[in-house]
């Protein structure tokens, strides 16, 4: 049985952002790719679309600048012959602070010819946002209407 691309593609990120090892994950992307991390780009400047392979791998980069993955839990996962979806928890190390970040993201993934054409990642940005801020937000509560 042939290893999935989703394997050799999370190994070859990890590498990427933690080791800053680039090789591995240029020749597993798409020339074409279509990527999303859908987040606040106004305090991560590094998230939202990109097209093509240059844009994803300065996304890539962007990601090894800042952040270290510490651990990351696969909380559930769906493989098929060329996609894959994912719900993953993150606990992460902000380079310039040393702070610890945790979150959740939900991950979805096409490959085509064991590259990367297509990758959607949902961030859990409320919590997010809370830890970069270091505060708790206080919404107003909700009032029942009818």
């Amino acid at each position: 049985m042939t290893e999935h691309s989703l394997w050799r593609f999370s190994r070859a990120l990890h590498r990427a952002i933690n080791d800053r090892h680039f090789e591995d994950i240029e020749t597993l992307i798409d020339e074409d790719v279509e990527w999303a991390l859908y987040g606040p780009i106004d305090m991560f400047p590094f998230l939202g679309s990109r097209q093509g392979k240059d844009a994803v791998l300065d996304v890539i980069h962007q990601l090894a600048d800042n952040f270290q993955v510490r651990r990351f839990d696969r909380e559930s996962i769906m493989l098929g012959v060329d996609s894959a979806a994912s719900m993953l928890r993150y606990s992460l190390t902000a380079l310039d602070s040393n702070k610890p970040i945790s979150l959740r993201v939900a991950q979805f993934a096409q490959f085509k010819a064991g590259k990367l054409i297509s990758m959607r990642v949902l961030i859990d940005t409320f919590d997010l946002v809370e830890q970069a801020l270091g505060r708790a937000i206080h919404l107003p509560k909700m009032s029942r209407v009818g």
